[in-house]
């Protein structure tokens, strides 16, 4: 297995800062996987998981013994799943409060560890929240993440051929996603059994566990419909007559598979936009090997590295980088923006084989403070300007674009 992206920013920005990390993610996105690779890496330390029952004994008994003192070396410690335990922020406050020596503590666990760390018994200022993505292009190659001044330099001033890798990496992700079971497996079959299980997991288990619901049947329903509405405005009103259900339950059914990672929503940009949309949303899906249309699933595997970019550069500390579609009322449209520190940065199109600006570029673009936009195309070698107003339009190859990232 590959070591992860976020493997390095642990160490650095949490356990080099005497902080405790936390790691949240989809289900089998390779989180326990991390943090057994860099329990390797220490002379003494523990794994330890809340579905084992003999750490629930030690952990309810007194959770201060999950850490043996040690003068020659710094352990580490990590703690998978803990959030299911009973006042799991207030045991692991005293345990950090009370070490005796330094030990680098990770806690790792489901998307339910964002929404379990929410109120309570606060553990501000005593750890690092990061977020871990699926495979992308640029990780599939092994290469470290850039920084948002490395991507924007790659972007604009550094044309480059696709090697044969980077294409059989990317066609690898456009046909299993990039979790790390079916992207390194590659077959067909057990690709789909491993999408059937993970989507049983999410609504038999978590579904069930984080919100007692009852309605399983229906929810897995909705989960259902979801990959035909990739990259389309969101219609809670169309999936309500459909499940037949009211208006309040299908928006609380989706909040809830949102906060289990089974997709994501982007909103639209309105600041300086005239007559922008304001309140619909655009749906993906964290995996979007589910989704069927080519197109869609291009531009869902666009959105979840672009995403992951926002994320990683979030939680390490480069600025608040989140991810915008720009659409107005007469349906003219960019599928992406992101935003630096809640200011347009980068407008990004997806295409599949329009090698010239689109029309809407010259709606969207004089409207920015940024002057700079991308148009990604799947054809291979593509890189060119285009001027647009008094800002520029990069038309650029997928993987061109994509390995600029993260």
């Amino acid at each position: 297995m590959k070591q992860r992206y976020l493997a390095q920013a642990l160490k650095t920005i949490s356990f080099e800062n005497d902080k405790m990390a936390f790691v949240s993610g989809p289900r089998q996105v390779g989180k326990t996987t991390l943090a057994k690779r860099l329990l390797k890496e220490y002379a003494i330390g523990a794994y330890y998981n809340w579905d084992d029952i003999e750490f629930r004994r030690l952990w309810t008994k007194d959770p201060k013994k999950i850490i043996s003192p040690s003068r020659t070396s710094r352990p580490c410690i990590i703690l998978d799943e803990i959030h299911k335990a009973k006042g799991w922020k207030r045991s692991i406050k005293g345990v950090f409060d009370t070490l005796s020596a330094p030990a680098d503590i990770l806690v790792t666990g489901s998307a339910r560890l964002n929404i379990y760390k929410r109120g309570g018994d606060s553990l501000l200022g005593r750890y690092f929240h990061f977020h871990l993505h699926p495979f992308s292009l640029r990780e599939l190659g092994n290469a470290k993440p850039l920084s948002p001044d490395e991507c924007w330099h790659h972007l604009f001033n550094e044309p480059f051929d696709a090697s044969k890798e980077r294409s059989s990496f990317l066609s690898a992700l456009m046909q299993f996603g990039g979790f790390p079971d079916p992207i390194f497996k590659q077959d067909q079959k057990l690709a789909s059994l491993w999408r059937k299980g993970r989507i049983e997991m999410i609504i038999r288990e978590d579904v069930r566990d984080l919100s007692r619901i009852p309605e399983l049947s229906q929810i897995e329903m909705l989960a259902a419909l979801l990959p035909e509405r990739v990259g389309s405005l969101l219609s809670l009103n169309s999936l309500r007559e459909d499940l037949e259900v009211s208006h309040d339950t299908v928006k609380r059914w989706l909040q809830l598979l949102g906060e289990l990672y089974y997709h994501f929503r982007i909103p639209p940009y309105s600041k300086s936009i005239s007559r922008s949309l304001k309140k619909d949303n655009k749906l993906y899906l964290w995996d979007y090997s589910e989704v069927a249309s080519a197109g869609s699933r291009l531009e869902n595997l666009v959105a979840s590295h672009l995403l992951k970019a926002c994320h990683y550069w979030t939680d390490t500390g480069e600025g608040v980088f989140e991810l915008f579609f720009l659409r107005n009322k007469e349906k003219q449209e960019i599928d992406f923006l992101i935003t630096r520190d809640r200011k347009p940065w980068l407008p990004i199109e997806v295409k599949s084989r329009l090698n010239q600006p689109t029309a809407s570029w010259s709606k969207f673009l004089p409207l920015l403070p940024c002057k700079h936009g991308i148009q990604v195309v799947t054809d291979d070698g593509v890189w060119k300007r285009y001027a647009v107003g008094n800002g520029e339009v990069i038309v650029m190859s997928l993987a061109q674009m994509l390995q600029a990232f993260v």
